[in-house]
């Protein structure tokens, strides 16, 4: 039960996930929650609000008198498919640029966070929505990060960023978690994994990853195939092959991503690794085999970005006490 007064409804809708922060005015999360309810299975408009108030409606209201919350979104909900689409904000961008970019849907207390897009030199574009939250969250729990910092969010499509005096300058992303996702789903090699999620086996996970920083040179497609044959061979059972399946694909990325941070002058730039405990954990194993053992790990990191723009936009105050 909800004790001290809220002061804004922080919402991180993804394509597949949904969830909402309530918060009191010195920023303080009083109560989460979370649905699967993700904006690739919103029909329309009226869904992506009926989907809301489901959520979250009694935090609108104490006693039966509306509390007038403002709602803040971040992810998805501002997609081409979202609730409402919001242009993508060209890198660089602070926070302030973003939040003079929030877009209010009409007739509801609901305003949606923009995306980012970078265009680097002589490279196709690329594009984020919802982790640039997540980034303004991890420069707001890191104030010592004055100056340049690599900033990593794993995830489905993973983020590897620059920051630089509290600036998002670029990004290159991954798709290593979609990867993992319809390589056992859909692909031959799903025939010889179990069907419930994968469990801890640090040894074979390594196994995975030192494969793909001494032979990568094979190639991504070829080193996937061999996860086929490791197990028609039975010299892994399917647990084992799981784990070297995430950790040949953690491990090119993390090799593409110290090679980027390296092109990018960011080796003696502070790392930071944000996001889900049990994912970071894995990039923490698998940038060890690169000697590279000083990230610093962060967890959930959207609710400080949300807190963050509600602030620099001016729809909620900080609690003068």
């Amino acid at each position: 039960m909800v004790t001290s007064q809220p002061s804004l409804i922080g919402i991180d809708w993804g394509s597949t996930s949904l969830r909402a922060y309530l918060f009191d005015a010195d920023g303080a999360v009083l109560e989460t929650r979370a649905t699967t309810q993700g904006a690739s299975g919103m029909a329309d408009a009226d869904s992506y609000l009926n989907t809301l108030y489901q959520l979250t409606g009694d935090w609108m209201q104490t006693g039966g008198r509306k509390n007038n919350l403002s709602v803040l979104a971040c992810g998805m909900v501002g997609s081409a498919h979202g609730w409402q689409e919001v242009p993508y904000v060209e890198c660089v961008a602070d926070i302030n640029k973003v939040a003079a970019n929030l877009v209010k849907i009409h007739h509801q207390p609901v305003h949606i966070i923009p995306g980012l897009i970078c265009s680097p030199d002589n490279l196709p574009p690329d594009v984020m929505r919802g982790e640039e939250t997540q980034l303004i969250g991890a420069l707001r729990n890191l104030p010592n990060l004055t100056s340049e910092a690599c900033i990593v969010l794993p995830g489905t499509h993973s983020k590897w960023a620059r920051t630089s005096h509290g600036t998002i300058c670029a990004f290159a992303t991954h798709m290593t978690g979609e990867l993992f996702f319809v390589l056992r789903q859909h692909s031959v090699l799903g025939r010889l994994l179990p069907e419930s999620g994968i469990t801890r086996d640090d040894a074979a996970f390594l196994n995975g990853v030192r494969a793909s920083r001494d032979q990568g040179y094979l190639g991504l497609s070829h080193q996937l195939f061999s996860v086929r044959s490791l197990g028609l061979t039975k010299n892994m059972n399917g647990m084992e092959l799981t784990e070297y399946l995430s950790g040949l694909l953690i491990g090119h990325e993390v090799q593409a991503g110290l090679n980027w941070r390296k092109l990018a002058g960011l080796e003696s730039a502070p790392l930071v690794l944000a996001g889900d405990p049990e994912l970071c954990r894995r990039y923490v194993h698998a940038m060890s085999s690169y000697d590279v053992t000083d990230a610093v790990v962060l967890s959930d990191t959207a609710p400080a970005g949300l807190w963050s723009v509600a602030l620099a936009s001016g729809i909620t105050r900080q609690s003068l006490n």
